[in-house]
C-alpha cells in the first residue's frame, strides 16, 4: 500500500486576508452595539438627534481606531498590513 501523495492541508488552501475580514467585520458589530448602547445612555443626544448619528459613528470610529492601533499594534505587537508575498 502506498502513501496518498494529494492530501488537503487546510494551512495552505485557506487565505490568509479572510482572517483579517473576519477579524474587520467583528470589530465593526461589536462598535457598533457598543456605540448603540452608549448613544442610548446619554440623555442629551436623546433630545438633539441630528447629532446622533455623528455622535454614534464617532464613538464607532473611536472603539475602532483603540482596537487596530492601541491593542493590535501596541499590545498585542501585530502588524496591520503584513505582507506573506
Amino acid at each position: 500500500m502506498g502513501v496518498n501523495p494529494y492530501i488537503h492541508i487546510p494551512k495552505e488552501s485557506w487565505p490568509s486576508w479572510t482572517w483579517y475580514a473576519i477579524e474587520c467585520v467583528i470589530v465593526i458589530a461589536l462598535s457598533m452595539i457598543t456605540s448603540s448602547k452608549i448613544t442610548d445612555s446619554i440623555e442629551a443626544i436623546a433630545e438633539l438627534p441630528e447629532i446622533q448619528n455623528y455622535v454614534f459613528m464617532g464613538i464607532v470610529g473611536l472603539i475602532f481606531l483603540i482596537w487596530y492601533i492601541g491593542i493590535r499594534g501596541f499590545i498585542l505587537k501585530k502588524k496591520i498590513l503584513r505582507n506573506k508575498y
